[in-house]
């Protein structure tokens, strides 16, 4: 078993927001008698959520052959018995021997879409969910932000260092996308605005859809645009991987910029560009391109 993938299982286990609010979500999604779609089941952790809100089975889908392996052991040590089903495949092409009433994943990359939940989802929808069925999440948005960094040990170079000038440095660091936690918040130089917004399990695809204008709000100096999602869950539960919290098993992701002082009414144009499918899940082969304009004087 691949030491990596137990350690990515541990983490996302780890993190008690993200199952707290799985936890909350099928408890308002789920009804007693129902048949679940767990996509991307690994260590059962929703499959057991969706059993304890009420589902009379669980189909617990995973493609990775030895997660599925550990998952049927998972299933045996909890007694689950006949109430869950471990398939191991394609979640895309798997059949099921009835309908479901809901399907719930977390396929969310740290900017939202890489992962190709949508495009999962909903082809899992298509062969497998029961007219009227519910999804979760129900939607999934990224959002980009121009933001300002605070004093951090690192995503950053300034030239205002108190023992020596970093220009030189700054000059040559690339402005290739570097996955954050946010020890110190950033200042927020203009609002969230969303890239993308997919409805899961209907949409065909959750890529980004154009540019967009990140129109700055407050004064200050443009270090880098930042990339999240937020996941509509259910009602009045959504999951965010911003404001960073501790535990979070997702980084946001930050471009860094030429830095520019800015002012309020100043524009931030942005586009973000996915990758090949052959490697739309490296969040370092998405693109973002930017250009900078100031407001016009009155």
């Amino acid at each position: 078993m691949d030491p990596r993938l137990l350690a990515m299982h541990q983490v996302m286990l780890a993190d008690h927001v993200r199952v707290d609010a799985y936890d909350r979500a099928l408890a308002k999604t789920v009804r007693p008698g129902d048949v679940v779609v767990d996509v991307g089941a690994g260590t059962l952790v929703l499959s057991a959520l969706a059993l304890r809100h009420g589902a009379a089975h669980v189909y617990a889908i995973e493609a990775d052959p030895a997660m599925a392996a550990v998952a049927d052991r998972v299933a045996a040590d909890n007694d689950f018995g006949d109430r869950l089903t471990v398939v191991h495949g394609d979640a895309r092409v798997v059949r099921l021997p009835r309908r479901a009433d809901v399907v719930v994943a977390e396929l969310m990359g740290n900017l939202g879409p890489e992962e190709q939940m949508v495009e999962v989802v909903r082809a899992v929808v298509k062969r497998n969910l029961a007219p009227g069925g519910r999804v979760v999440p129900r939607a999934l948005t990224t959002h980009l932000t121009a933001i300002e960094f605070d004093d951090e040990g690192w995503g950053v170079w300034r030239d205002d260092h108190p023992a020596l000038r970093l220009g030189a440095v700054r000059a040559v660091a690339a402005p290739a996308p570097l996955p954050h936690f946010f020890h110190r918040d950033p200042v927020l130089l203009s609002g969230h605005v969303p890239v993308a917004v997919s409805e899961v399990g209907v949409s065909r695809a959750g890529g980004p859809t154009g540019p967009v204008a990140l129109r700055v709000d407050r004064p200050g100096e443009l270090h880098a645009v930042m990339g999240h999602f937020t996941a509509d869950l259910a009602d009045g539960v959504e999951l965010s991987n911003f404001p960073s919290y501790p535990g979070c098993n997702w980084a946001v992701w930050t471009w860094p910029v030429q830095h520019t002082r800015v002012l309020p009414g100043d524009e931030v144009r942005a586009e973000l560009t996915a990758p090949p499918r052959s490697t739309v899940r490296d969040v370092t082969e998405w693109r973002l391109d930017c250009a900078f304009s100031r407001r016009r004087s009155a």
